[in-house]
């Protein structure tokens, strides 16, 4: 697949393959979803005569499942574009710039930490102290060898991803850190940024994620209103330096824009709050 990555979010990004595929089963997503809304009214909250205590079934579902599932297969074989909040010092967006970004693990915590010694915006005890706290010596095998990011753009001020643009370094640095004033450091070093990224799906574990959110945004833009289906998702591989399309950094209009009137069609994408794991918050 060569096709320019999709966005999740917007329709109009899908390619002419992928669409094809969605547009004979234009009428079955919009009446799974519709009557889906009209389920979660009269059922889930009550406000519908005689509610039953059963959920009553939705007569699209079968047909409805079996489409999107067997879409699982033309997503594995696509790009997405995806999205990594994070703080990061001038130097170390110069470096994703030219070697990519890599799973994040206590070596890679370590290699940070003598940067910012060698730059002087650490001492050696304070950087010993920082890897010492870092839960990766107590939840090695649930953070380590991972670089998470979220598949649907987030306004900055989202509170699912504000932490993770407040201190250097993420919950890896800083989560277990009881030396407050040292955590305080942390806040002032660097710059909140995110990346944007063009990742392969096949390189992820989400290609029944992508399937449930590409089925939700066409059904969206044909007068369905489903939930945007955004999710985290991670690669546990090495990225090229040709996977980051862009940094943004506090202070470009892009940063502010994210999630808003930035990129295209993101503005439309939400009727909720997106979702957010605490892993999202290792270090590039």
């Amino acid at each position: 697949m060569t096709a320019p990555p999709i966005d999740l979010w917007n329709a109009e990004t899908f390619d002419p393959e992928l669409l094809a595929r969605l547009r004979p089963h234009e009428n079955l997503m919009v009446d799974y979803y519709r009557r889906d809304d009209e389920i979660t009214l009269s059922h889930d909250l009550g406000r519908g005569p005689g509610r039953s205590i059963l959920r009553p079934a939705n007569v699209h579902a079968a047909a409805f499942y079996a489409f999107r599932d067997g879409l699982i297969g033309d997503m594995a074989q696509r790009s997405i574009r995806a999205w990594h909040y994070t703080r990061l010092t001038d130097a170390e967006v110069d470096a994703l710039r030219q070697h990519g970004p890599h799973p994040s693990t206590p070596a890679t915590l370590q290699f940070r930490l003598e940067g910012l010694v060698a730059a002087g915006m650490l001492s050696t005890d304070e950087a010993a102290a920082l890897y010492a706290a870092s839960p990766f010596h107590t939840q090695l095998e649930s953070r380590a060898e991972k670089f998470w990011m979220v598949s649907h753009p987030d306004p900055v001020e989202d509170g699912g991803v504000t932490p993770l643009m407040s201190h250097w370094g993420g919950e890896v640095a800083s989560m277990h850190l009881r030396d407050q004033a040292l955590k305080g450091r942390l806040a002032t070093i660097g710059r909140p940024r995110i990346l944007e990224l063009v990742v392969p799906l096949s390189a992820t574990r989400h290609a029944f994620d992508a399937a449930e959110a590409v089925v939700a945004t066409f059904a969206r833009s044909k007068g369905a209103i489903p939930q945007p289906h955004d999710f985290d998702l991670y690669v546990d591989i090495d990225l090229p330096p040709g996977a980051i399309l862009d940094v943004h950094s506090e202070g470009d209009a892009t940063f502010s824009a994210m999630g808003k009137t930035f990129p295209p069609g993101s503005s439309t994408m939400r009727s909720g709050v997106g979702k957010h794991s605490p892993a999202t918050t290792t270090d590039p």
